[in-house]
């Protein structure tokens, strides 16, 4: 996908995650979500790239509220939601290339004015390390349906501090811009591991499958 819909542009949650259905129906296994994010953490910086390791969902309407879709149960288990695994693996992948990455916990609100100082220092206060406007119902959605994600935030601008520091969209765009092609070459190298992977996997259970020759 380029782009998404968001809450905050009038969709209704169902409209939100209705892509994230349809890869359900085309056999995504895997997801890879991104965002531009506001930092509350003091050891953020403006262009830093943060794995999201857990969220907090502050949407006014919960994406599974409603009929049970049979992806997934009624109730689902979110410990989590964010695949360990890829968490380690986007690590190793930036150490190996010298791209400085953070972790936190994502903040997911509706938007879409930004936070004032006074949010900031409660969604910091609630555990939160970013802050942001989309992800999360996404997010929900794809671990009902057994695809397993992977989360990354552009930090755009922060708050929260003494300070307060003003934000504009052009800002943050302009932010997230320069910061894409380290976040881009992470989840690409990631990709390109994860199919290598699978090839050999494959290659492995066609080997497997041979008939062996018991007798000359």
């Amino acid at each position: 996908m380029q782009g998404r819909f968001h809450y905050y542009e009038g969709y209704s949650m169902k409209e939100v995650t209705f892509p994230v259905r349809v890869f359900y129906e085309l056999g995504i296994k895997k997801l890879f979500v991104s965002n531009a994010a506001g930092g509350m953490n003091p050891a953020f910086k403006v262009g830093d790239l943060m794995i999201i390791t857990d969220h907090i969902n502050l949407f006014p309407e919960h994406p599974l509220r409603g009929k049970n879709f049979p992806t997934g149960p009624r109730f689902p288990d979110m410990h989590e939601t964010y695949d360990k695994n890829f968490i380690k693996e986007a690590s190793a992948i930036a150490k190996e290339k010298g791209i400085r990455i953070t972790y936190g916990v994502y903040v997911g609100v509706q938007g879409p004015t930004f936070e004032t100082p006074a949010e900031y220092k409660m969604y910091r206060l609630l555990g939160g390390d970013a802050v942001g406007m989309s992800t999360v119902p996404e997010v929900i959605v794809a671990h009902h349906c057994g695809i397993k994600t992977f989360g990354m935030s552009v930090i755009t601008d922060l708050g929260g501090f003494e300070e307060p520091v003003e934000v504009s969209h052009e800002e943050v765009q302009e932010a997230a811009n320069k910061s894409q092609p380290l976040m881009t070459a992470i989840m690409r190298e990631m990709i390109y591991r994860s199919e290598q992977l699978e090839g050999s996997k494959k290659k492995n259970r066609i080997n497997s499958d041979k008939p062996t020759k018991a007798w000359k």
